[in-house]
Order: structure tokens, then C-alpha cells, then sequence
């Protein structure tokens, strides 16, 4: 199914590099999942988030990479912990594969 969108839509979602710098277990969440601290850059700063993606990552290999996220949907609260951004990835039954650029990139830059 697809819904088309407007190129005003999709400027609204605010899409942006950052990289990995702490990955916790996460065992009051409902599934399996990661609280993550995202490095945005300086003018995003850290953000939270927690991620349902501990069938494919160990903590120890998220540290250092680069990931993409939706930074301007509302706080979301999981569980007693607060979800500042979206990390993105490909959904295949309960395994989640993360989005990242290609290559290294500076943490903020937005997706276009």
C-alpha cells in the first residue's frame, strides 16, 4: 500500500546523522530493546531513544556507529525512560536493520 505525499510533507520530517555513543540493555521495555545516546552534532546535541534491535546488534557494535533518525517527532515515554528521536531501519519480522550512510559523515547533517 502506498500514500502519496506532498514534498511539504516530507520536509517536515526532520531526518539527521548521528552516531552511537552508549547502548544499555533495556529490561523494562515490553520487547527485547537498547536505550541508545545518539551524538546529533552541536547544534542537535544528544538525544535518547531506545531501539528494538538486539536480535541483530550487540551493544559493543553500536558504539561509534552512525545511524539515521527522525529528531522532531514529540517525546515519547517507554517504560521510565524518554525517547527524544526515531532511529530508522528496515523492519523484517522482529528484526530490525539499521539505516546508515554509506559512508562517514558529520553528526547532524539532515537527509534530504
Amino acid at each position: 500500500m502506498t500514500n502519496n505525499l506532498g514534498w511539504t510533507d516530507f520536509e517536515k520530517v526532520e531526518m539527521r546523522v548521528g552516531t552511537i555513543i552508549e547502548a544499555n540493555d533495556f529490561p523494562e521495555a515490553r520487547n527485547p530493546s537498547y536505550q541508545l545516546l545518539i551524538d546529533f552534532g552541536s547544534e542537535l546535541g544528544q538525544r535518547k531513544t531506545s531501539a528494538q534491535i538486539t536480535s541483530l546488534y550487540s551493544k559493543e557494535e553500536l558504539i561509534g556507529k552512525q545511524v539515521i533518525a527522525v529528531v522532531n517527532f514529540p517525546k515519547k515515554q517507554i517504560a521510565n525512560f524518554m525517547s527524544e528521536c526515531l532511529v530508522l531501519g528496515a523492519v523484517e519480522g522482529k528484526d530490525v536493520t539499521l539505516l546508515h550512510p554509506g559512508k562517514e559523515v558529520q553528526n547532524g547533517l539532515r537527509i534530504s
